[in-house]
């Protein structure tokens, strides 16, 4: 009963997906709109069990070991569930518009959020490898699901067989750590490794294991899929990648990296460097070309897993709080950046070109300016979030002496903020096409984009509300 009760949010998320699997067969077109309130639903009360069965302190384990609920954990899964609600109610109105399939739609989601709460709780390699595995087999399908569109197609297979390629590597890197240390748990890898800590088996596993999460991430020069994605994939979609999966995929990064191989820490932590400064410097550069909106916002996503990047090879409680403060705060700017795209596209027409952007303002001046402080919080300027957490992920190298990463982190910033400043020059100071109409959306969306847009300057001020819960789970 032990295990059970631990494991109730998932539980309860897995038989939620199956009724509304189910459900969506027998409900009429009409009513369709069901299956957007039922995963609503299943969200909040998922969110709301997994506050109820939160340990106060320390960690406890289930099922033999292999599932885990720590503070870590917690705090992970609680930003997980809420950027989703988010994800959900930006999309509502586009599922619905481009004829796509809700209940396929939300039941994948849905199946997607499930495999980031198991891999956020896993104890080992295997159920971290399970719930991975579910996440992406999710965004597959999600990926291709408009199945009219060539684009979408296209980008779904790059997707799946670039993902099939990190996953055998992924897997091939664990079975030469299984090899070396005879576990799979992370706690007696861990302690195995204390002893045998240069094991020429475990650092080659390593290699593979760091090179999967690298791809996951979306970290160069692993990047390959995410602007093909991003850019090819219904805007939902990318949407839904675009947010809490960063949240997992920093999950996914300390459960294998911290948990079960810290004592490597020495060998993973130039590796990271590596993949951090490739990240910074090719995920803002490449980004300057760019003339599709959705590009440009998946070259930043690569230049943001940098930041993300250096929390976690500082191997510090700072660096890890900061790095995961960073992953939780960038979801939500993200989401709310492909929220004001969603809310724009009118007619079945997608928003894909910076120079759909022009003349916004005009069109309609609170998403404007939700977006333009979306952006500025991108770029990294105060009073916004954005601000803050970049400046503790760069407090966190600098403890651990290394300066110039955090320099080449600033440069690479200010070369950024180029490319975000010109889509607020779009929208503020160009103008609109001359058949361009006004933005109407929703009033729920109306609200959930303008209290988004205002929560970047409120944590802003106001940080510590999010870090305490951060610096809380690495204590």
């Amino acid at each position: 009963m032990n295990n059970v009760g631990l494991a109730t949010p998932e539980i309860f998320l897995l038989c939620a997906i199956c009724v509304i699997l189910i459900g969506d067969l027998f409900v009429a077109e009409s009513r369709r709109p069901l299956a957007y309130m039922l995963s609503q639903v299943t969200l909040l009360i998922t969110l709301l069990l997994t506050w109820i069965i939160s340990p106060e302190t320390g960690r406890v384990t289930a099922f033999s070991g292999s599932f885990v609920m720590d503070p870590m954990s917690n705090v992970c899964k609680s930003w997980i569930l809420v950027v989703s609600l988010g994800v959900f109610l930006y999309s509502r109105d586009y599922v619905e518009s481009r004829k796509i399939t809700s209940g396929e739609y939300y039941t994948l989601a849905l199946s997607g959020v499930l495999g980031m709460m198991i891999m956020v709780s896993s104890n080992t390699m295997l159920t971290l490898y399970l719930g991975l595995e579910l996440l992406s087999l999710s965004l597959y399908a999600l990926v291709a699901l408009n199945r009219t569109d060539v684009r979408s197609s296209e980008a779904a297979m790059k997707y799946f067989v670039l993902g099939a390629l990190a996953s055998g590597a992924l897997l091939y890197g664990i079975s030469m750590i299984y090899g070396a240390t005879g576990s799979l748990h992370f706690d007696q890898i861990a302690a195995k490794l204390a002893v045998d800590s240069d094991s020429t088996a475990a650092i080659f596993g390593l290699a593979f294991v760091v090179a999967g999460i690298a791809f996951k991430f979306g970290a160069a020069p692993f990047h390959m899929w995410v602007p093909d994605v991003y850019d090819g994939a219904p805007t939902s979609v990318a949407l839904y990648i675009s947010a809490a999966p960063k949240i997992a995929a920093f999950a996914l990064a300390m459960r294998f990296l911290v948990d079960g191989l810290s004592t490597a820490h020495g060998s993973w932590q130039g590796m990271l460097i590596i993949l951090a400064v490739l990240s910074l410097v090719l995920g803002n550069l490449i980004a300057l070309a760019q003339v599709s909106f959705k590009r440009l916002l998946a070259y930043s996503t690569i230049s943001h897993v940098g930041f993300i990047l250096m929390g976690i090879l500082a191997g510090t409680s700072e660096g890890y709080s900061a790095a995961m403060f960073y992953a939780i705060t960038y979801a939500l700017t993200s989401m709310g950046a492909f929220g004001v795209i969603l809310a724009m596209d009118r007619l079945s027409v997608d928003v894909s070109l910076l120079t759909d952007l022009r003349g916004l303002f005009r069109r309609s001046p609170v998403y404007a300016g939700v977006m333009m402080v979306l952006l500025i919080s991108m770029t990294g300027v105060p009073p916004t979030v954005g601000f803050y957490a970049k400046l503790a992920i760069l407090k966190a190298v600098v403890d651990v002496d290394l300066a110039w990463l955090a320099i080449v982190a600033v440069v690479m910033s200010v070369v950024g903020a180029f490319y975000y400043l010109r889509v607020i020059k779009y929208m503020f100071f160009d103008e609109p096409a001359a058949e361009a109409t006004p933005v109407v959306a929703a009033f729920d969306v109306q609200m959930g984009l303008t209290i988004n847009g205002a929560a970047m300057i409120f944590f802003g001020f106001f940080p510590g509300l999010i870090m305490a819960a951060c610096v809380a789970a690495f204590a």
